[in-house]
């Protein structure tokens, strides 16, 4: 019955990504990682002779413990990848604001500097 339960929300998460990935709630990049890990988990659930026989290999007794120490490493990895994905688009803002900052800068400048000549008539120049 866990088997069947396992592989039911299994499925209903896989389906929620694909769903993400159609209406571009969610970037490619992120839907491969955890597509990946859906299908590796549907695997497992429906061979779980393959979870033993890895944890025989590595020396694992209970292969439930192969099972929580892969998924704590899934997991500290997709933390690390979001906090530099985090702090690259931290860096992004930060610099286009910058630049924002410059470009009003500019355009103040030039803004004042047209204020300070008057037109002269006959001259054709960017409407106000």
């Amino acid at each position: 019955m866990s088997l069947l339960m396992g592989s039911i929300v299994v499925v209903a998460i896989l389906f929620f990504v694909f769903e993400m990935l159609r209406r571009q709630k969610l970037r490619e990049k992120y839907a491969v990682l955890w597509i990946v890990i859906g299908i590796g988990t549907l695997l497992l659930a429906a061979f779980p002779a393959l979870l033993e026989q890895a944890s025989g290999l590595l020396g694992i007794q209970v292969p439930a413990n192969l099972l929580f120490i892969t998924t704590l490493v899934l997991l500290v990895g997709v933390c690390l990848h979001l906090s530099r994905e985090q702090s690259q688009a931290e860096d992004e803002v930060r610099i286009l604001c910058e630049e924002v900052a410059l470009l009003k800068v500019e355009l103040s400048a030039l803004q004042q500097s047209v204020g300070s000549h008057p037109r002269q008539e006959g001259t054709t120049g960017p409407a106000a």
